[in-house]
């Protein structure tokens, strides 16, 4: 685990070169490259430890991704390359890249409030000080708001309700009667097939996703994917824009395996009143436990540098944004399918770096980027 640093102090003759809010994959990724360029540099991340976002997952999560595909730049994930890493072997990794290459990560640091000054500089607001850079990062990652729809206040207070973000295993839920999961992507089949082994289950599905087999003629289905070059597809093109509008992928839990194994789906839930869920069909089902596998939200709020993000969105072309020095990595999309994947945000992550060094060294730009709107 590493040791905290402490932060710099604020002083105006004291200013980072890069600051990277986020010591997730992204901000790791791109910490590697930044130490091999000799950056003066800073990761500060909310989280008390590396890896936090990965152990707080439920218990038996495994990375859809074989372990040949999930390595970061320069240190390759240590196991079989078949193998799918258990979500504490991934936390566990990055805690291990972090000492590999000595990156400067302080935690428990979570930055209030971001603002750039009159002379260019940013000013991060922590609870420890405040950290002033030229360039700022934001890596913080797709996972930060769990969200739950308002029909949730509907439930009966005797049903007992939590996000996917805080389920860990079925002994959380009662043992009997019956559990609605809410979301039909990866996270909300998997939850689902674990419950079925002890409790009754209905899965409420929003919009069906495209789902794939793990394995495809003897072969990982990441395999397949990364030889069509289905991760590397530019986010601008319209294949791109074709692949975005079906959702994502759910790799390995079939719907119709689980319908054999007694699951009850049920189209986009549409009321809620007290134990009784309703859906689009018209149908209803009495509930007595519900989990909310209906995703996560951004939250910017800290960042108080205008015209960066609009209505949720971030305003950016290949994480770079109209404000000069600052930057987002890890993004969903952010160039191509591949950008917010372990395995894949190292080339990001490369790019990015570049791009630092090169703005650096001209920090007035003669163009302003174009941005293209991209959801966070």
């Amino acid at each position: 685990m590493p040791t905290p640093l402490p932060l710099p102090r604020s002083t105006a003759d004291e200013v980072l070169d890069v600051l990277v809010v986020g010591a997730g994959q992204a901000g790791l990724a791109l910490g590697h490259h930044l130490s091999a360029q000799g950056a003066d540099f800073l990761l500060v991340d909310a989280a008390p430890e590396i890896g936090s976002s990965w152990r707080s997952r439920w218990d038996s999560l495994r990375l859809f991704s074989p372990a040949q595909y999930d390595s970061l730049p320069g240190l390759p994930f240590p196991a079989p390359a078949d193998t799918h890493p258990t979500k504490d072997e991934v936390a566990d990794y990055l805690a291990a890249y972090v000492d590999h290459f000595a990156l400067p990560v302080r935690l428990s640091t979570p930055v209030f409030r971001l603002h750039r000054d009159a002379d260019g500089t940013f000013a991060a607001t922590t609870p420890t000080g405040t950290v002033r850079a030229r360039q700022v990062v934001v890596a913080t990652g797709p996972f930060q708001t769990p969200h739950i729809p308002t029909l949730a206040d509907r439930l009966d207070p005797d049903v007992r309700q939590l996000h996917s973000a805080e389920y860990r295993n079925p002994t959380q839920l009662p043992g009997d009667g019956r559990v609605l999961v809410v979301g039909a992507a990866n996270s909300g089949l998997q939850i689902a097939a674990e419950l079925a082994a002890t409790q009754a289950v209905t899965v409420a599905v929003g919009t069906r996703p495209t789902e794939l087999p793990q394995r495809i003629a003897g072969r990982d289905l990441f395999f397949w994917l990364t030889r069509s070059g289905f991760f590397t597809v530019p986010s601008h093109t319209r294949i791109a824009r074709r692949l975005r509008a079906r959702g994502d992928l759910v790799i390995g839990t079939r719907s119709r395996d689980l319908r054999r194994r007694g699951i009850d789906f049920r189209p986009r839930l549409t009321d809620i009143d007290g134990r009784t869920a309703r859906f689009a069909d018209g149908s209803s089902v009495a509930v007595d436990a519900v989990v909310w596998a209906t995703g996560y939200r951004p939250d910017y709020s800290w960042l108080h540098v205008p015209g960066v993000v609009v209505d949720g969105a971030v305003r950016h072309t290949a994480g770079v944004t109209d404000v000069p020095g600052l930057y987002f990595l890890g993004l969903p999309w952010q160039t191509c399918r591949g950008s917010a994947l372990l395995g894949f945000v190292g080339a990001d992550a490369a790019a990015l770096a570049g791009r630092l060094a090169a703005d650096a060294a001209q920090p007035e730009r003669p163009t302003p980027v174009t941005p293209a709107v991209l959801q966070a």
